[in-house]
């Protein structure tokens, strides 16, 4: 397991990118209307609009994310030791992920790219 990103979901993006900019002393990897991103030597700072999720969409809210080699497997161990997800196992555009909640209550994803 290695950690992987650190989501952060704001209504401003331009706003946080800037921050996150001024603190890091570099300009984003990527930029769009909704989504800013800064590679820090593989881990990735993840700033996201704000939005109301659908069934299916992921949970909206800052986590951190590991990626692990298989996230079924993973999962499996994790429910063994009493640890239950709060969204299996599902297919995204960026691989396969799920969510899991910590003693208290952070969002934790676990992300399996499909690279």
């Amino acid at each position: 397991m290695q950690l992987r990103e650190l989501a952060f979901f704001t209504d401003d993006v331009p706003a946080l990118a800037k921050w996150w900019s001024t603190i890091l002393g570099q300009s984003p990897d990527y930029s769009s209307d909704g989504i800013t991103t800064f590679d820090l030597s593989g881990v990735t700072i993840l700033i996201h609009k704000t939005y109301v999720p659908e069934d299916g969409d992921p949970p909206c809210e800052d986590h951190v994310a590991f990626s692990v080699d298989d996230i079924d497997t993973s999962v499996a161990l994790l429910a063994e030791n009493g640890i239950e997800s709060v969204v299996p196992p599902r297919d995204y555009p960026w691989g396969r992920s799920a969510y899991l909640r910590d003693t208290a209550q952070h969002l934790i994803e676990l992300q399996q790219s499909d690279e």
